[in-house]
């Protein structure tokens, strides 16, 4: 086993995240949390920093990795990008993306989707390359090899263009879930974290029978040193005090649909961003 692979390595990690995820494909395209109706009236689906740090995309390629049900892959091609490929290893996830891509005017030249682990993106994309490779917001945490991810979107990006990961900030795994004030976990912990809790982030009620799933957490610096190696320049990294959903039981959301805490205590990091270019 490669080195930089953890310790722990569930044999089933990938069947069983890939049952779960088929499972609450539907429940999450039902749910108040994605908000479908909204989305097809013409509501973002994207992060406010995130169209800010991205820029324009007008005329641009865009690759959106781990993609889900297609989302935010469709509101790049909204702003104006070129072309967009979504890819996920989820078949209804993606066989939901092209419906929806289709309801919406956009035919497979404007925005395509691909079924495939994320590790065999090269092969299964229709492009060699991307001016924009971009990904995040819950992604990492299903992977157990970071350095392989790295190398591979890496190779995807095309001279001159960047890729661009939003993502949960690590520390967040490492704290209590009640109150998020507590250390707990062991931040440079290498092992698999294996959960079978019923339900889903979108609907915490959702009656499920797929419910194994295994995750891996990756500290900022083992993804920037991965990208880094890979031959990408690192342009920024950002930190945002804001999360998505309430990881925390005393997160309350702002009027701009972000979670913080509230209660006056003292910030820490819950997501982070980071833009890195490949050199013309």
């Amino acid at each position: 086993m490669p080195a930089h692979l953890p310790a722990e390595f569930p044999a089933d990690w990938r069947e069983a995240n890939r049952s779960s995820w088929d499972e609450r494909v539907p429940i999450h395209v039902a749910s108040d949390f994605y908000d479908l109706a909204g989305f097809r009236s013409g509501k973002d689906a994207l992060r406010d920093f995130e169209v800010e740090e991205v820029g324009d995309v007008t005329g641009r390629t865009l690759l959106h990795l781990q993609c889900h049900f297609g989302q935010d892959t469709l509101s790049w091609a909204r702003r104006g990008a070129a072309r967009v490929v979504g890819l996920d290893f989820s078949e209804p996830a993606v066989e939901t993306a092209r419906s929806l891509a289709t309801e919406l005017g956009f035919g497979p030249d404007r925005a395509a989707f691909v079924a495939a682990d994320v590790y065999d993106a090269v092969e299964a994309v229709p492009d060699r390359s991307y001016d924009i490779v971009y990904t995040g917001t819950g992604a990492l945490t299903w992977l157990p090899d970071i350095t392989r991810w790295a190398e591979t979107a890496a190779s995807l990006v095309a001279p001159g263009g960047f890729l661009y990961l939003a993502e949960f900030h690590p520390l967040t795994d490492v704290l209590d879930d009640e109150t998020g004030s507590r250390v707990v976990h062991d931040y440079f912990s290498r092992d698999a974290w294996v959960d079978e809790t019923p339900g889903t982030y979108a609907d915490l009620g959702a009656r499920t029978v797929n419910n194994r799933s295994v995750e891996w957490q990756h500290p900022i610096g083992e993804v920037v040193s991965a990208l880094c190696a890979a031959g990408l320049r690192l342009e920024f990294l950002r930190e945002h005090d804001v999360s998505l959903f309430p990881r925390f039981e005393t997160l309350t959301a702002d009027d701009n649909g972000y979670y913080r805490f509230q209660d006056g205590r003292p910030r820490i990091p819950l997501m982070y961003s980071l833009k890195a270019v490949r050199p013309a």
